[in-house]
């Protein structure tokens, strides 16, 4: 409770608590506050992708002005997507599976629960080989939406847009945790929203039992930042040894409650 020491003002009474799904608290009941962009907020960031990060990113040497545009162009004759997928990422996964088998078993899932999804890939996933099987590719763009850029492209000014680009109901599946396109971003109130967007919309992905298969876990509703409403604080925080990504949910929280003064004599 070494925490508690260090906020200001009156005395605290702390508890280990978990979050609902909801994003209720269930030591206090209280509810945190939404992960959800305001319309405002997502158009803001919007913009501010597109211009500082997508248009602008000198990291995107490798991926041509032609090839964006031919991406556009692709994007504005698709219906928008529900989850955008970084195809060669998640097929890596799982190390001692078929990259083919691992994609087609992720864009399946995501097939039967009816989303309009969009995989990006690299040209050389479609050379049939021992790990890309042409078969199971052939499966995976019968069920999926698919762009494969060239192989010396980089991936993330495509899902970004293609995500973006959606609306705020899209969702996206790396593992890549972006931060050269947050530290792009001209300011905090950017960087920030950009944090909270991602939290919001990037799927995590959990090894199954021995690796076997992969899991997808959809984003909470909450922020996982520290939260204060004055009389209360939520801290989120990780266990020693527990290790997580940043768009990964804190399941341990801890539950902080200002204690009311008892009234002095008269």
């Amino acid at each position: 409770l070494a925490a508690a020491a260090s906020i200001p003002g009156g005395q605290w009474k702390g508890q280990f608590t978990t979050i609902q799904k909801s994003g209720q608290c269930s030591s206090c009941g209280r509810t945190l506050e939404s992960i959800h962009l305001s319309p405002e907020e997502y158009e803001f960031l919007k913009e501010t992708i597109m211009r500082d990060v997508i248009d602008g990113g000198d990291q995107y040497k490798k991926t041509t002005p032609q090839e964006l545009k031919r991406f556009e162009r692709f994007v504005n004759s698709c219906p928008p997507f529900d989850i955008v997928i970084d195809g060669l990422n998640v097929a890596k996964m799982l190390p001692k599976s078929r990259e083919s088998q691992n994609l087609l078993a992720v864009v399946s899932q995501l097939a039967q629960q009816n989303l309009q999804v969009l995989v990006l890939g690299r040209k050389h996933m479609l050379t049939a080989s021992a790990r890309w099987r042409r078969d199971e590719m052939e499966q995976v763009q019968r069920q999926a939406h698919c762009f494969f850029a060239d192989n010396i492209s980089e991936d993330d000014p495509f899902l970004l847009y293609a995500t973006l680009n959606s609306g705020s109901h899209c969702k996206f599946i790396t593992k890549d945790l972006m931060r050269d396109h947050k530290a792009c971003l001209p300011d905090a109130r950017a960087q920030h929203l950009f944090f909270k967007w991602q939290q919001g919309h990037q799927l995590a992905v959990r090894k199954g039992f021995r690796g076997s298969h992969l899991t997808l876990l959809d984003p909470l509703h909450y922020d996982t930042v520290v939260q204060t409403t004055g009389d209360s604080w939520h801290i989120p925080y990780d266990e020693d040894l527990v290790q997580r990504s940043s768009y990964e949910v804190p399941t341990k929280w801890l539950c902080l409650q200002g204690k009311t003064q008892a009234p002095g004599p008269c």
